[in-house]
């Protein structure tokens, strides 16, 4: 506010009155990213040496358990991974639509097949951290090698590395360390309907933003509660961005995980969204990937 204070390190400004205009390909309204969120075997549990169990987004919605296992917990994480994603894959399959997936390094060690799916089918997988839990107080070493760790093993796993990254919970560190281990960007933010370039280091930064009220994680905060209640409100985000995107067309990001969306009753209101979004014309159905490269050709840095 004044000439001896140091500049304020958040940006409330962004692109303003008018937005830019992102050129998607096709004179596409809008552009939907579907991003599925793998996490199943890298979550906090006892077995994994940590000091209690998972607390953080459960199905059960009941508190860590300290130096013990929470079975309930674990058996919800392990329906994603051995029925929940299974059923959403062959949802993307049989409308041949592309994902974005967040993935936890630990979680696609536990269940290879996963990674081999994803990678047949054409779909981008970002790095979500070695782990599943809250990096903030973790040390910067510690979170580096964590990170090295999780682009190693899916090399090992898929034959290519991650180029995006989304940590979720992450440290003061973690945007700078994905820079500095060569990312091209990271959809860790939730602060515009466009990507954005920011300044890391010194150097430029794309960041592709990711919305948390399009996401299936609200089933288990409670504001959802059933497939059709998460179909009628990624439908009105939808319809919305896509009226706007005749003179300014937006970015819509849906979030989904394994172990929520992939229940049989949620999977069948996400099922019709994707035949509502196929229903329409203009409207680009891309990963995460896609709109970097997009960006970064048609929206260099200054």
């Amino acid at each position: 506010m004044n000439g001896g204070e140091p500049p304020y390190p958040r940006d409330l400004i962004g692109y303003g009155r008018q937005p830019i205009d992102p050129q998607w390909p096709g004179g596409a309204r809008i552009a939907v990213e579907f991003v599925l969120n793998y996490e199943a075997g890298g979550e906090l549990c006892v077995l994994h040496g940590d000091d209690s169990s998972e607390g953080t987004l459960t199905e059960f919605n009941i508190p860590a358990l300290p130096h013990q296992r929470q079975l309930l917990v674990e058996s919800s994480f392990e329906y994603g991974s051995r029925c929940g994603v299974w059923r959403i894959l062959r949802l993307f399959e049989q409308r041949r639509l592309a994902l974005s997936v967040f993935a936890v390094g630990m979680a696609l060690a536990r269940n290879p097949e996963v990674a081999r799916a994803l990678t047949e089918a054409g779909h981008e997988i970002l790095t979500h951290g070695w782990r599943w839990f809250d990096y903030k107080d973790v040390p910067e070493e510690v979170e580096r090698a964590h990170l090295r760790q999780a682009v190693a093993l899916q090399v090992a796993l898929t034959g290519q590395r991650p180029l995006g990254g989304f940590i979720a919970r992450t440290s003061l560190n973690s945007r700078r360390l994905l820079v500095e281990e060569g990312f091209l960007y990271d959809q860790d933010a939730s602060n515009d309907d466009l990507p954005f370039w920011t300044d890391v280091g010194g150097q430029p930064h794309l960041v592709v933003p990711f919305a948390f009220d399009t996401n299936d994680n609200r089933f288990i905060t409670g504001s959802l509660g059933t497939g059709e209640d998460f179909f009628a409100y990624l439908r009105d985000a939808f319809d919305l961005l896509y009226d706007e995107g005749a003179d300014q067309p937006k970015l819509l990001t849906i979030g989904l995980h394994e172990r929520f969306v992939g229940r049989p009753g949620r999977a069948a209101g996400l099922a019709r969204f994707l035949d509502y979004v196929q229903a329409h014309d203009r409207v680009w159905v891309c990963r995460g990937i896609d709109i970097a490269q997009h960006w970064r050709t048609h929206h260099p840095p200054r």
